[in-house]
């Protein structure tokens, strides 16, 4: 997956550094501007082109509201998510309408903020993964937990994450000659360790299948097969 391009939308430079901080955790992300006005952050869309904004409703010469329609039309593949004081319900619901990633009222913890950020990292990462999909695949952008965030799979043991695990599952589903544990990490981003681990447990619920294969000079390798 390439790095994730992020612009801030904010009228009050102390919270738009505030969010720049809280970015800069994520090795994925580069924050490649901020935007104090409503029509700065249209420049700063056309000049930047970023994968994701986070847009404030109340600024000096617009509302963050207003400018969605004008977003979605000139620049559709822009992920957006809402960080506001705004409770009025009708900037949640236009905001829907657009289709925004999500929807964050101030104060927001740091801890919420790196919580949807590692979302919106996820579902990006995943999306790179295959060009393929099944249901299983969609249901991880789609199945919502009580917090708001991915709802966990129960019964998953420790050290397997479910976004992790779609991955994989999806990998090896569109790659059907068979792949070894390296081959799997190198096409998740993961060390051939982890990849291995998720693969096992794949194959101990006979969700894949594994043999073992020798090759040309008789080393053998473990391959795994979608079932």
């Amino acid at each position: 997956m390439n790095g994730i391009k992020v612009a801030i939308a904010e009228d009050d430079f102390r919270i738009a550094d505030i969010h720049e901080k809280f970015l800069n955790k994520f090795k994925e992300v580069e924050v490649v501007g901020k935007a104090l006005k409503g029509a700065e952050t249209l420049q700063l869309l056309e000049q930047q082109n970023p994968d994701l904004l986070l847009l404030d409703v109340y600024m000096p010469d617009m509302l963050g509201s207003d400018l969605l329609p004008i977003i979605r039309e000139n620049f559709p593949k822009v992920s957006i998510i809402m960080i506001t004081a705004a409770t009025d319900k009708v900037f949640l619901e236009k905001s829907l309408s657009y289709g925004v990633e999500n929807y964050l009222i101030k104060p927001v913890s740091r801890e919420r903020f790196d919580e949807v950020i590692q979302e919106y990292i996820k579902k990006r990462s995943l999306l790179s993964t295959t060009k393929e999909v099944n249901q299983d695949y969609v249901d991880l952008f789609f199945r919502k937990g009580k917090s708001g965030g991915a709802a966990k799979t129960v019964g998953l043991p420790k050290g397997i994450d479910e976004i992790t695990l779609g991955k994989v599952k999806a990998v090896i589903t569109e790659r059907r000659e068979g792949l070894s544990a390296e081959e799997v990490g190198k096409e998740i981003g993961a060390s051939r360790i982890t990849a291995r681990r998720y693969l096992e447990y794949l194959s101990s619920r006979q969700k894949v299948k594994a043999e073992v294969v020798y090759g040309i000079v008789g080393r053998p390798e473990r391959k795994y097969y979608p079932v």
